[in-house]
C-alpha cells in the first residue's frame, strides 16, 4: 500500500493523463511528442504525476500513437488508445475513464500534457485534498479553477455522459460546483498551455 504524508492510500487514485492531441495551432505536431528538457513532453508529464504521488498513471492516446510508443519511454503506464480524439479532448477523458473500469481505483487526477508548468507540488495538494469516491477537487489559480482535477468514481458515469468535444468535464463540475473543493495552486505552479508556435518558448 503507498501511502501519502496524511496517511492516505494513494494507490486508490490513478493519474490520468490524456496526451492524445495532434497540435493542430502547432503545425499538427502531436503535443505528447514536443522536446522538453531533451525527452517528449508526454515523459515529463508522467514523471510529474509519480513525484506528485500517482504510483499508478494511465495515459490517453491519440495524434501519431504508434510514434508516441516508439519514441517516449513510458514504462510501467497504461497506455489507451482513442481512436475518436480528432473529436476533442471529451473522447479522451471518456476513454481514460473507461479504462479505470476493473482496476479498484476509487478516483482519476486527470493532468494535460500540454502544461508543463504544473509541477509535482501541484498533483500532491490536489491528491491530497480527497481520495474517496465521493471526491471531487480541482486546483485552482488565483481562485479559478483549473488542472490537475480528481474525479472520484461516484463521479465517472455523469462526467462520462456529459464530457463532449474540448469542454471536457466543465458542464459537469459547472453543474456540481456546490460538491467541488478548490485547491490554490498558483503559489506552486503556472498553468499554461503549449498551444500556440509562441507557447513553445515555455519548454526548455
Amino acid at each position: 500500500m503507498t501511502t501519502s504524508d496524511t496517511g492516505r492510500d494513494t494507490a486508490a487514485v490513478t493519474g490520468l493523463l490524456l496526451a492524445a492531441g495532434g497540435g493542430r495551432r502547432l503545425g499538427g505536431r502531436p503535443k505528447a511528442l514536443l522536446t522538453h528538457r531533451g525527452r517528449p513532453l508526454v515523459e515529463h508529464a508522467v514523471a510529474t504525476l509519480r513525484a506528485g504521488g500517482c504510483a499508478r498513471v494511465h495515459i490517453v492516446l491519440g495524434a501519431r500513437a504508434d510514434e508516441v510508443r516508439a519514441r517516449a519511454l513510458l514504462p510501467d503506464c497504461i497506455l489507451v488508445d482513442n481512436p475518436d480524439w480528432e473529436q476533442g479532448m471529451g473522447t479522451s477523458l471518456r476513454a481514460g475513464l473507461d479504462s479505470l473500469a476493473g482496476t479498484g481505483a476509487r478516483a482519476a487526477l486527470v493532468s494535460l500534457v500540454d502544461q508543463p508548468g504544473i509541477g509535482p507540488e501541484a498533483i500532491a495538494r490536489v491528491l491530497a485534498a480527497g481520495t474517496s469516491p465521493g471526491s471531487l477537487v480541482s486546483a485552482a489559480y488565483d481562485g479559478v479553477r483549473g488542472h490537475p482535477v480528481l474525479f472520484g468514481a461516484a463521479h465517472w458515469p455523469g462526467i462520462a455522459a456529459t464530457a463532449t468535444g474540448d469542454r471536457g468535464a466543465r458542464a459537469y463540475l459547472k453543474e456540481h460546483a456546490d460538491r467541488l473543493t478548490l485547491v490554490e495552486c498558483g503559489d506552486v505552479a503556472e498553468a499554461y498551455d503549449i498551444d500556440t508556435e509562441a507557447d513553445l518558448a515555455h519548454l526548455e
